[in-house]
């Protein structure tokens, strides 16, 4: 006897919405995007370590440049990971993990998912979240996660060239641009958040102060693995640093 995926036998006013959210065709899916991310990863891994010596790297400078990539992405990660518990009850695990897959926000994509539910007079996890009004808001939200992949693929090769035409003008040009450019939005994101709290102020303050710590202990001792590590140190001495603020010993 064969089964038929729960997608086609679903029943629109249903509130069992992991019946479908954790489907086999979903998961199916879900999957067929892991694969392409792993392809990539390999194909951009390969190439990096190709080109390494055209512009002087080193192996050993390679496999350092991966290992502090590694050790950054820890505490981001672990932010991620939590965003994720949190939608799995609303949207079900393949589509939570295509969502931290791939390039795009939680917090823009399940506003979006929110307005198209609201579009049907329904509310995320309300009594009226059924099935039908599942679908809606998970092609919302992968409409608006599709959109960021669409402008990267269109605007990657725009603003390459334009990059191009700048550094024939001025090479330090392209040299000062990315990293104010980075500084710029790092410097948006925090500023942002200052004003939310005065335990928001405490956290970033502690943060700022161990990543300076960190460089000033790394360049003192020359311990060059301490820069590789330093901001998965900050960020998880902020993470229990805002723990304690917000819920403090008595």
């Amino acid at each position: 006897m064969t089964t038929v995926p729960a997608v086609l036998t679903a029943d629109p006013g249903s509130t069992d919405i992991l019946a479908v959210a954790n489907s086999p065709v979903v998961w199916l899916f879900a999957l067929a995007v892991f694969a392409v991310i792993f392809v990539q990863t390999a194909i951009y891994v390969r190439a990096a370590r190709r080109t390494a010596p055209a512009i002087g790297m080193t192996r050993k400078d390679v496999t350092g440049a991966f290992r502090a990539g590694a050790v950054a992405s820890i505490g981001p990660s672990l932010a991620v990971v939590l965003v994720a518990i949190a939608l799995l009850a609303l949207f079900g695990t393949p589509a939570v993990l295509v969502r931290i897959g791939l390039i795009g926000s939680a917090a823009t994509e399940t506003a979006s998912a929110g307005i198209a539910a609201q579009s049907l007079d329904a509310s995320l996890g309300g009594d009226s979240y059924t099935q039908s009004v599942f679908l809606v808001a998970f092609i919302a939200m992968t409409l608006s996660g599709a959109m960021w992949m669409l402008a990267t693929l269109i605007l990657t090769p725009i603003l390459k060239r334009g990059g191009s035409r700048l550094e024939k003008v001025n090479p330090a040009i392209m040299a000062i641009i990315p990293t104010a450019a980075l500084l710029g939005a790092f410097s948006m994101l925090t500023v942002g958040e200052l004003g939310k709290s005065s335990a928001h102020v405490v956290t970033v303050l502690i943060s700022a102060g161990t990543m300076t710590l960190c460089l000033v202990l790394a360049r003192q001792l020359r311990a060059h693995w301490l820069k590789e590590w330093a901001l998965g140190f900050s960020i998880l001495v902020a993470l229990f640093a805002a723990f304690f603020v917000h819920s403090p010993v008595a």
